[in-house]
């Protein structure tokens, strides 16, 4: 049963016979419509009546789509406004997604595709999505934990997108945590309590990804005994992770493109198609536009997975988060090998802060885990820690040149503010001492003749601010 609207569908189009055809399609599905041929035109109906939803070329003479966009939204802030594009103009269409349009069409589009996107935009005109109750933002044992800036800054990006429909691009080195992001991401949206469904389309063999995709019916090729659901129908109302989507062979991504654009799937062996409603999340580790030049991946799927993209740092970049991490992986991993290890020394965790960290955060877990499993007395140090083989430190410490405790004091301390920029804050905290403590040690180093990079900071406490 179709929403009926008493506003109508505000179509716009340069074009009298793509006016026309668009126009008579929506009336005969039951929906009222007004159209306009230019973006004055379409402002001055939206000035005149209620509209409940636009439709608009986003290539106008004149005033184009994009500006049209701009300007309605003025107007009815909430007003859903689907952009339709041509082949050539599909990034511009998904920039105006990325400022809040609803949705976009590539012509030529079929009815179904039409229909399928007009109902979900006028549902959500009709019932507006309620957030779900408070939930934890990640299951035991997989929480984002940071206090890095810019990490900070993405996952406040990601929550605010959570909260709509588009489809997201993760992009990241291995290891980075692009499933938790997306986990996050589902967690934080209204699909919340709806099915979170991964699949890794780089570990399920070519031969068997399309089954695992689409599913099949029972007798539709020798050996299927029963039905079977693919992932896109066990995610539906929910949210589906395609991680890796870079290894999809160009056969199924044809098949893809077609599901994301079409919102519904066809079983091998069905009757007919399925309808979706699903949000699609994809992950990456090798930039995916490279893959598109490179023609290993199709421009058209590109676009419609990246509408918004979210690019994870590599541990080597979240130098700050060190710390916090050692913490949360010796307290997992002394619980699961039943070990009372309580802290990492301040030489380990500079040997820790030094590294590449090429296998970034699911490398630095096996290392904690090993030195837990080494550890002897209750605090890790330089000697449990049993890095990859292939792992290099990106600036791996100097062999200890100092003949006493005070001097490898000052070496560590000076070291560890170099690394934090010189910010006393962030410096006193991965040392596990008070700004008080650190501002003594310093006075005590110029007093001595050391040199002290904090000379040339700012007097008084400028240097001793900062984020988290």
């Amino acid at each position: 049963m179709h929403p009926s609207p008493a506003k109508p569908i505000l179509v716009v189009d340069d074009d009298p016979a793509m006016r026309l055809a668009l126009s008579e399609s929506l009336r005969q599905s039951g929906h009222p419509v007004v159209i306009a041929s230019n973006g004055e035109e379409a402002l001055g109906h939206c000035r005149e009546q209620a509209i409940g939803l636009m439709m608009t070329d986003i290539r106008m003479p004149g005033m184009s789509g994009m500006d049209l966009f701009q300007e309605a939204k003025k107007l009815m802030p909430s007003l859903p406004i689907i952009i339709m594009s041509a082949f050539g103009t599909i990034q511009a269409a998904v920039e105006a997604m990325k400022s809040g349009a609803f949705d976009y069409l590539v012509k030529p589009f079929s009815q179904e595709a039409l229909e399928t996107v007009i109902q979900r935009a006028l549902c959500s005109q009709e019932i507006p999505a309620a957030k779900p109750p408070p939930h934890p933002t990640a299951p035991a044992g997989r929480a984002l934990l940071t206090q890095d800036p810019g990490m900070l800054r993405l996952l406040k990006t990601a929550e605010v997108v959570a909260a709509g429909q588009t489809s997201i691009l993760i992009e990241g080195e291995s290891g980075t945590g692009k499933e938790l992001l997306a986990r996050f991401i589902h967690e934080q949206s209204p699909r919340a309590h709806r099915p979170f469904i991964a699949i890794n389309c780089a570990a399920v063999p070519e031969a068997l990804l399309e089954s695992e995709l689409f599913g099949y019916e029972k007798g539709a090729f020798t050996g299927a005994a029963a039905r079977k659901p693919g992932r896109f129908e066990l995610a539906h109302t929910g949210t589906l992770l395609l991680d890796e989507v870079s290894e999809m062979h160009l056969s199924l991504q044809a098949k893809l493109l077609r599901v994301l654009q079409e919102r519904e799937v066809d079983l091998l062996g069905g009757k007919g198609p399925i309808s979706l409603d699903i949000r699609v999340i994809a992950t990456t580790n090798r930039p995916l536009w490279e893959e598109v030049n490179a023609g290993r991946f199709r421009e058209d799927l590109y676009y419609r997975l990246n509408v918004f993209p979210l690019r994870l740092p590599p541990l080597r970049h979240r130098v700050v988060d060190i710390p916090l991490l050692a913490d949360h992986f010796i307290k997992k991993g002394s619980a699961k090998n039943q070990k009372s290890v309580l802290s990492v020394s301040p030489e380990a965790l500079s040997h820790l802060m030094g590294r590449e960290w090429r296998g970034n955060i699911r490398e630095f877990a096996n290392v904690i885990e090993r030195a837990v499993l080494l550890c002897d007395r209750g605090v890790i140090t330089p000697d449990h820690l049993l890095f990859e083989a292939s792992s290099e430190a990106k600036a791996a410490p100097p062999p200890p040149r100092s003949t006493t405790v005070w001097e490898a004091e000052r070496e560590l301390i000076l070291e560890t503010l170099e690394r934090v920029g010189g910010n006393r804050t962030h410096a006193a905290r991965l040392l596990g001492i008070s700004i008080r403590t650190l501002r003594n040690k310093l006075r005590e180093y110029r007093t001595a003749g050391s040199t002290d990079p904090q000379q040339t900071a700012a007097p008084g406490r400028a240097d001793e601010g900062g984020t988290l």
